[in-house]
């Protein structure tokens, strides 16, 4: 199985335990984070509409919200995406082991986690 995800939801389906903007959204994310744990799953990174996003009622016009907070996602995206090769096809397992040794403390991730509305209920930032 192949998967797109954008920069920073590397970081979220680490995190995600259940909540979501709605019964949609999380079925997919559900799924996608079953499926990002197989052997038999690669991953390419976008800065960009993914696999998650398809299910977000948030998506309009292929723009997370508008303009604005796009561009803040597109940022977050991209400070994940400095510290990994954006050109490659990982092997997910192996892409997410390598994202939790780059991203393991609060500090990694401030940029990119601090302004987020579900990082109260993250897994993943809770335990930095």
């Amino acid at each position: 199985m192949k998967l797109v995800l954008r920069g920073h939801h590397l970081l979220c389906l680490q995190g995600f335990q259940g909540y979501g903007y709605d019964e949609n959204f999380v079925k997919n994310m559900t799924e996608i984070n079953q499926t990002r744990t197989s052997e038999n799953t690669s991953i390419s990174l976008t800065d960009s509409p993914d696999d998650i996003c398809k299910s977000c009622p948030n998506l309009k016009n292929n723009l997370c919200q508008n303009a604005t907070q796009n561009k803040i996602i597109v940022s977050m995206d991209n400070e994940v995406l400095s510290k990994l090769n954006p050109e490659m096809e990982y092997e997910s397992v192996e892409l997410f082991e390598k994202v939790q040794n780059i991203f393991n403390s609060k500090e990694s991730v401030n940029k990119i986690c601090d302004n987020c509305m579900w990082h109260d209920k993250c897994l993943f930032y809770q335990k930095l």
